[in-house]
Order: structure tokens, then sequence, then C-alpha cells
């Protein structure tokens, strides 16, 4: 496709805290970690919004949703305010075709979560410890340009058992300083959507301004660009692509009604 539309959300609470940690997240993320993201993925392939939860319909009113071509989830403490009504609306808009790139704290999203069916529960310590990631899937599209090994310095460790679907590609592999490994980069579809989550990105540490970060998002946000949305995706077909020769067993009854009720709930 040309131009890829992107939307990403945030829900911009702790920037916005009056206490030290708001005071070193605002020296990160001075404007919000949406808007730094905005500024660090900015390429001419990309038409890139940033929203927040605070903004009018949580950032997300119909028509900025119609018309995203890529959703990027960031999310920590406001996951409960999330409209379930706005889920629904995402989820819908997912199984269309949109992508959705979720970061780090987002695995307990609403949405994430509706679309994995699982808890998607993870074990976390937060002391600052040295991550090292490693491709596991080289020839992955979000994987390429990445090296095969690259360390964060500080961060916050996310830890197996992590409860998602076994249905995913793994991208990503993180080991800890502190001897804990964890899927940090892991691929969905969900009919016709596709999905990434990626766990860097703890709020306290400059992730978000470190070039191979932000190539492994980019790189994402067009893996995951659809080439089309298609919004009805149950489609009848009356016509037989071939000759039927078996008898119908149902010719002797009226299931004209039937038929229709199966079609208006198709359609719904």
């Amino acid at each position: 496709m040309g131009t890829i539309n992107v939307t990403i959300w945030n829900e911009f609470k702790h920037e916005r805290s009056q206490s030290p940690a708001g005071d070193l997240i605002r020296r990160h993320y001075p404007e919000g970690l949406h808007r730094t993201l905005a500024q660090n993925l900015a390429a001419d392939d990309l038409v890139i919004r940033a929203v927040s939860l605070d903004e009018p319909e949580q950032g997300l009113p119909e028509e900025i949703l119609q018309s995203t071509d890529v959703l990027v989830w960031w999310g920590h403490c406001a996951h409960a305010e999330v409209n379930d009504e706005l889920v629904d609306r995402i989820q819908k808009r997912v199984l269309a075709g949109m992508g959705l790139v979720v970061l780090h704290s987002g695995h307990l999203s609403k949405i994430f979560r509706r679309l994995m069916g699982t808890v998607c529960r993870l074990r976390w310590r937060e002391v600052g410890e040295k991550e090292r990631l490693w491709v596991v899937s080289p020839s992955h599209p979000i994987a390429q340009g990445i090296p095969e090994t690259f360390v964060i310095p500080h961060h916050e460790m996310y830890g197996e058992p992590f409860d998602i679907p076994q249905d995913g590609k793994i991208v990503f592999m993180s080991w800890y300083e502190g001897g804990n490994v964890f899927r940090s980069g892991v691929a969905f579809e969900r009919d016709r959507g596709k999905i990434f989550y990626f766990s860097p990105g703890h709020e306290t540490f400059p992730i978000y301004h470190d070039p191979v970060i932000i190539k492994i998002i980019g790189n994402a946000i067009r893996w995951a660009a659809p080439q089309e949305v298609v919004l009805d995706r149950i489609t009848p077909q009356p016509q037989a692509l071939e000759k039927i020769l078996s008898e119908n067993p149902l010719a002797c009854l009226d299931t004209s009604s039937l038929h229709k009720a199966n079609t208006e709930e198709k359609k719904a």
C-alpha cells in the first residue's frame, strides 16, 4: 500500500502525575509517550496521529477509528477506564483488517485480552535490570534490519509464564539480568487483522528514544497494515462453483423463513 494511517493511543496518565516518578517520566517524554512515538516514527509512508484517553470519545471517535490502518496502543494504569463500547468497535475494526500494535503493559488492556481470549498474566519485577533481546524469527518482516541481539540497559522485567495463545509467532525473546526469560515480541492474526505485541516501553526509562526499538515498531506497523479493510466479513455464496448432483433432503420443506433469519443474523 502507499501511505499508512497510524493512530497512536496513550492513556497519558503517568506523564502528568505530580510525583517524583512523574517528574522522571516527563524528562523522557515531556509531551507524552504517544507524541514522542509519533515524532520518532515519522516517515514519508506514515501519516501519524497521537491521541489520548482524556480526549473526546476517549481519543477514538468513529471518524478517526474508521480512517486508521494501524492502531498503536499504550496503556498501564487506566485499563478499566476504557469504555467497553469502544473496545467493541476496535475489535470489529481489527477483525475487518485494521492492524494493532500493543506495547508494554498494554498486554492487560481490554482490547488485547479480548482478542487473545486469555487473561494475559505474566511475572514482573521493577528494579531497572538489563534486558537482552534476541531475534528468533529472522525471516519475519518485523525483524528485518534488526541486530540478532541487542541490549536495553535498564528496564522493567516481564517474565514467563505469559498467558497468551499458542498460535502466536514469536519474533523476539528476552533474557533479563535477574535470570527470567520472556516472549517479548509475538505476532498474531485474528480474522483479517494482524496484531503484534511488543513488551519494551516502561514509562520510567527512555525506551522509545532507542532507534532499534523505534525501527521494530515501525516494521510492525508496516507488517500489520492491511491491503484493505473488509467490514462485511461473511459473504453468502448462493451460486455454487460446481454442479450439485446430490438430492436436497430439505426440498420438501419451506426453508425461506429459516434462510432469511440466518442471513439477518450474519449481517448483524
